[in-house]
């Protein structure tokens, strides 16, 4: 035997089968060692309260005090779900069926054996079998403990993500709107998002999918506007090995990937309508239409999808079908404009500063109420994303204090709406900016500008005489996407 240390705990009120369990464990003493002895179930409960170091219990099915068997099981499980019980008991005696083993089983129990036949005076009935049971229940608690750690660890990492991500607001809007989220993460149906560009519709998704019971699952999130047409297909749904030219090797698809997890597919309006039956096909069946495939691809994914077009006038266009139309929007939630979000407004401000200026170690500025009125005031057709690079602006201008007249600039409110205008622009001699400098700034702003002009990312793109997936592309590197 290993030098491993196994700590037992006996619960028997017979002197006679206390002594045997001593005398078989004994020559593993070194190994097996038996850290109290009690002779009921109130005594055990307490030994085990105080002391969390017991690893196996060997106990009697019927002793004294009352508390005895299934019930003794679950007290004792819900002290530690880790500790493993091997049930010594005459009961096993004339069983001729397994309903008793079932009790034991499902109350807790990892073994039981016989006490019989009694005239074994000296060692527990197949003592070889009886050592064994004892070393694999404890190698069971390790994987138990050791699974239970990783879960800890993975809850913790999801906190992290969710606590880097809220739903910020306190407004009763915004709190329906975040107990509609809880409310519909329990659920796996799949949920449909609509709402102006800008409010945060990957924001609700990522929630939704880490508060599910799919949390420890993968999320993919997918911009159906930023693939290419030709090539959205086998992104999603992957392909086999020589399905075409250039096919060497097979190729998951981003529902394979999402597996057992949630996927999330934004812009599903730009969605191409020759691909839209197959996707229809994935969520009545759970069958991949694959490239090439030759025998069925099954996947198990919740689908949350997201669009700022209106989705019924596509289905009465006949651009979207009907029938995969139900099919998302079995759940529904409509992000929520800054337009009927007032009261976060501040709220939103304070959050973005302190998290925009932890990244650029700077300190945030003080808002005064009479530039905060200004904020408030603000139409926001940007949303949530035009209020983030607005955020940006001030943090850039490293003041200490934002008032109204700084908060007129950033929001571009001293020439019309429709000028492009940012104060990181304006040029002066004490503060001569480098020119790559001067154009990531210009290119950033015109972008995000082209964005609160535009219904969509792809509309936004097709003003700039971009390929989506080029755009989409750009504005990452621009910091105007997650």
């Amino acid at each position: 035997m290993s030098e491993r240390k196994i700590n037992i705990l006996i619960i028997e009120d017979e002197e006679f089968d206390v002594n045997r369990i001593k005398n078989t464990l004994h020559p593993y003493r070194k190994n097996i060692v038996i850290v109290q002895i009690v002779s009921n179930g109130k005594d055990a409960l307490e030994c085990l309260n105080k002391n969390r170091e017991c690893d196996v219990i060997i106990m009697d099915y019927q002793i004294s005090g009352g508390l005895i068997g299934e019930s003794l099981l679950h007290a004792i499980k819900k002290i530690d779900n880790t500790i493993q019980i091997i049930v010594i008991t005459k009961m096993t005696l004339n069983q001729t069926d397994i309903y008793f083993a079932n009790q034991l089983l499902e109350a807790g129990a990892y073994w039981f054996g016989t006490k019989y036949p009694a005239d074994i005076e000296e060692y527990i009935y197949q003592p070889t079998d009886f050592i064994l049971t004892i070393t694999n229940a404890y190698e069971r608690r390790k994987l138990e403990q050791q699974h239970l750690l990783s879960q800890e660890k993975l809850e913790s990492n999801i906190k992290t993500i969710l606590s880097a991500r809220p739903l910020i607001g306190d407004s009763p809007a915004l709190n329906e709107l975040r107990e509609l989220v809880d409310r519909y993460a329990e659920s796996n149906a799949n949920v449909l998002i609509t709402g102006e560009s800008g409010t945060g519709k990957e924001l609700i998704a990522m929630n939704l999918h880490y508060k599910s019971s799919r949390r420890f699952e993968p999320f993919v999130t997918v911009n159906c506007a930023a693939i290419p047409k030709d090539l959205i297909e086998s992104e999603l749904f992957g392909f086999v090995k020589g399905a075409f030219t250039g096919a060497k090797e097979e190729k998951k698809g981003l529902f394979e990937q999402a597996n057992l997890g949630t996927i999330f597919l934004d812009e599903i309006g730009e969605l191409p309508h020759s691909l839209q039956a197959k996707l229809l096909r994935v969520l009545e069946s759970g069958e991949l239409d694959k490239i090439g495939r030759k025998k069925k691809y099954q996947v198990d994914v919740r689908v949350i999808s997201a669009t700022n077009q209106d989705i019924k006038e596509m289905v009465k266009g006949r651009t979207f079908r009907e029938d995969l139309y139900y099919r998302l929007n079995i759940l529904r939630i409509r992000s929520l404009p800054l337009s009927e979000l007032k009261q976060d407004i501040p709220n939103l401000i304070h959050y973005h500063l302190h998290y925009f200026g932890k990244d650029l170690s700077i300190v945030p500025p003080k808002i005064t109420k009479q530039a905060m009125d200004e904020f408030i005031n603000f139409g926001w057709p940007g949303n949530v994303r035009q209020l983030k690079n607005v955020i940006q602006r001030i943090l850039a201008l490293r003041t200490k204090e934002v008032d109204r007249s700084i908060a007129h600039d950033v929001l571009g409110l001293i020439k019309n709406h429709d000028t492009i205008h940012d104060s990181l622009m304006q040029f002066s001699n004490e503060d001569l900016l480098p020119l790559k400098e001067v154009e990531y700034t210009f290119r950033k702003n015109y972008v995000a500008y082209v964005r609160e002009k535009s219904s969509t990312d792809a509309e936004a793109a097709r003003k700039l005489g971009l390929a989506p997936p080029n755009f989409h592309r750009m504005c990452k590197e621009l910091g105007l996407k997650d």
